[in-house]
């Protein structure tokens, strides 16, 4: 195996560690986070039920047209910020955080940070 596919693996094993522990409900949905190399996603998930409650992610339209580039921290922000609006027109408060078996590190702290600074909470 090379390189890209250990890392790959590695992340994909700490993902399934955290998702034993953090878990969705109604009145704590999960906030979860993946990034690629050239964009950023973040949805708020109510795991019981299923079902995605608010998204979002670089690919919207309504940042489509505003970042030239979806991988940076500056787009990463942008996505929290997003999130945090959808999330409160859904009056949805506090989450728990699955930052995805990434680093609280660059892009997942910026996202992670403007959705509190928005007014999500967790």
């Amino acid at each position: 195996m090379g390189r890209i596919e250990d890392k790959k693996r590695t992340r994909v094993q700490r993902r399934k560690r955290i998702r034993d522990k953090v878990y969705g409900t109604a009145e704590r949905p999960r906030l979860s986070v993946f990034r690629s190399t050239r964009h950023i996603y973040a949805q708020i998930i109510d795991d019981d039920m299923g079902s995605v409650l608010a998204s979002a992610s670089t690919m919207d339209a309504q940042l489509r047209g505003s970042k030239k580039y979806g991988g940076n921290v500056d787009a990463a922000r942008e996505v929290g910020k997003l999130l945090a609006e959808r999330a409160a027109t859904k009056k949805i408060e506090v989450v728990s955080f699955d930052r995805g078996g990434f680093k609280y590190h660059g892009r997942v702290k910026a996202l992670a940070e403007a959705a509190r600074d928005g007014g999500l909470k967790f």
